[in-house]
């Protein structure tokens, strides 16, 4: 009698699959470029351009922010590696196989989230230091107001810009299992992180206050900032708000591979 694989089984079998995949590669060298890359662009033009800016953009000027601009498009390739860490399974019929050795369906859902947030936790907040501690000593070096991690809700804002990556690329990999598809998948997570708040901003300004602090991407830049606004979440809310979303998407389409056939 054959005996089906554990979860262990399952998980190292899912991160050999992930790391031995070239797009694993390709992905992540996006990441990284979208991120630091951005990072240290972003703060270069800044400092070049420091002195002809006006005293109120000086005034209100965010060294921490700035540095961790590269996160807004960072957000899009690591929810495409997390859909396509099911999708491309899909695209290729490998799905079949792959239940076929792991009949346990939620094992292999379970097997999945752990690779991407293991992975994910530890790349995003490696880059994310390493983006804000290149774009502090940018500043620095121009004379320009800088932070240091010493501060602690700047150490919190940058630790919890990884957390908020992570956690957009099990949305996208939940997405991935409603969906199955890579196209239709990375279409509705860029709507719900870019399309849906342009629309929002259209509303009437008392309706955008109630629905805006709920959009992901607001969520995000509350766990970002170190200072909080009265019209968003404080940073501990909007993570709590973002982890449930996860979860349920994720829990969905768990539900959703259990009940239909591959």
């Amino acid at each position: 009698m054959k005996v089906a694989p554990t979860l262990a089984d399952t998980t190292r079998s899912e991160f050999l699959k992930f790391r031995t995949v070239r797009a694993t590669f390709i992905g992540l060298a996006t990441f990284v470029v979208l991120t630091i890359g951005l990072a240290v662009l972003i703060t270069l033009v800044i400092k070049s351009n420091w002195s002809q800016r006006p005293l109120a953009e000086k005034l209100a000027f965010d060294p921490v922010a700035t540095s961790l601009a590269g996160v807004f498009f960072a957000q899009f390739a690591v929810g495409v590696m997390g859909a396509r860490f099911i999708t491309s399974e899909y695209a290729s019929g490998a799905i079949r196989t792959t239940l076929a050795a792991v009949p346990r369906r939620v094992h292999l859902v379970l097997a999945k989230a752990i690779v991407l947030l293991i992975t994910f936790l530890i790349a995003s907040e490696v880059v994310v230091f390493i983006a804000f501690v290149t774009g502090q000593a940018i500043y620095k070096s121009g004379h320009l107001p800088s932070m240091s991690l010493a501060d602690g809700t700047v150490l919190r804002a940058v630790i919890m810009a990884g957390v908020y990556l992570t956690l957009l690329t099990l949305i996208g990999f939940g997405l991935g299992l409603l969906l199955r598809t890579t196209s239709t998948t990375i279409s509705v997570y860029v709507t719900v992180l870019l399309i849906i708040p342009i629309i929002v901003n259209f509303l009437p300004s008392s309706w955008q206050d109630h629905i805006t602090k709920f959009l992901p991407s607001d969520l995000g830049a509350s766990m970002l900032s170190p200072t909080s606004s009265t019209r968003s979440f404080a940073w501990v809310t909007a993570s709590v708000v973002l982890a449930l979303y996860t979860a349920a998407i994720v829990a969905i389409g768990t539900v959703t591979l259990v009940r239909r056939d591959a």
